[in-house]
């Protein structure tokens, strides 16, 4: 009995960063905003880069509050979209011609999102990960947490519950 020759590694990535582009070139603002993320395997890290646009306050100064909410409601929203298409890549049951924005999952929909402010974000790049602590077919929960200069100073972390849509087109 023979096996399949595995894809090259290479093939892989292209593959993999494709659909993690897609996905948050489905979210207009997260452009707007400068939202990158960083795929290791499929675990993702979301960079906000700083820019002066982003400050809420001058005289601390310090990142708008909503600005901050938006980072951590898009890494929850990404990092949700990409665990369930993590699953159908590798399965095999996504065609790796169809990885566009036509083709790929519609984006879950926020039910809920609570976000506690600990501190001020300082005018620097900010850093997101998120972790879906629940999925099912229609629900999910997802805990984020932000930082800037050291992991273990989180200066927002947030909670989320969302609304996982039906693989179909109808709903």
């Amino acid at each position: 009995m023979s096996r399949s020759r595995p894809e090259p590694v290479q093939v892989i990535k292209k593959r993999r960063d494709k659909a993690l582009s897609a996905l948050v070139d489905g979210i207009p603002y997260s452009q707007f905003l400068g939202i990158r993320f960083d795929r290791r395997g499929d675990e993702l890290t979301a960079l906000l880069p700083f820019d002066e646009k982003l400050v809420g306050n001058p005289f601390l100064p310090a990142l708008h509050g909503g600005v901050t909410s938006a980072f951590l409601e898009i890494t929850a929203i990404i990092e949700l979209s990409w665990s369930m298409l993590w699953e159908e890549m590798e399965s095999g049951q996504l065609d790796p011609q169809k990885l566009d924005a036509d083709h790929l999952p519609r984006l879950p929909k926020t039910i809920d999102f609570t976000v506690d402010y600990l501190r001020s974000g300082l005018p620097r790049d900010a850093y997101a990960r998120a972790r879906v602590n629940r999925s099912g077919r229609r629900y999910a929960s997802v805990h984020v947490e932000a930082w800037q200069d050291n992991r273990s100073r989180l200066f927002a972390q947030a909670t989320g519950h969302f609304l996982i849509p039906s693989r179909d087109n109808d709903a």
